[in-house]
């Protein structure tokens, strides 16, 4: 018995299955690795040291933040979103567009915060499966994310000195 007072939000616009098929995709991609590493014989590490826990996390913001901000990946996020407008340092702003699961993956692919969830997925995998080719790939996105943010600092170290 489903009633307007029954709706999750009051626009109507939250696409609830939508959401529900993205997790169900991300449950069952860990599901399938955790599956085909134990068959294959993987061993899960017995601990993971804080400083690749800082490196995954480095490397997790940088990749969520090219995927979901970057001009270059816009191909990736195009038939899902539109250009809102342009951020700080050539980042973009899209809005999801659609309904459904259009909608759910537009949500996604805008969103640095949910688009890290899936890249730490994807880190934590490879880490499990081959923990010295992901540190590689984790310190080179750490040092991006270094370098990042010594563009920043020399932006404002420049716009002080000016003023």
């Amino acid at each position: 018995m489903a009633t307007d007072t029954a709706r999750y939000d009051d626009q109507g616009e939250v696409p609830l299955g939508g959401y529900a098929a993205l997790a169900a995709v991300f449950l069952a991609g860990t599901g399938t690795f955790a599956l085909l590493a134990r068959r294959r014989g993987v061993r899960l590490p017995q601990q993971v040291p804080p400083w690749d826990v800082a490196l995954l996390g480095a490397a997790a913001y940088k990749t969520s933040r090219v995927l979901a901000k970057d001009k270059i990946t816009s191909f990736l996020r195009a038939p899902f979103t539109r250009r809102a407008d342009e951020g700080e340092a050539s980042e973009v702003m899209d809005e999801p567009r659609g309904d459904g699961l259009r909608r759910a993956v537009g949500d996604l692919v805008s969103c640095p915060f949910c688009v890290a969830a899936w890249t730490t997925g994807a880190l934590v995998c490879s880490y499990a499966a081959s923990p010295r080719l992901t540190r590689l790939v984790c310190g080179g996105c750490g040092a991006l994310t270094v370098a990042d943010w010594l563009q920043y600092a020399w932006t404002w170290t420049q716009r002080t000195t000016e003023s």
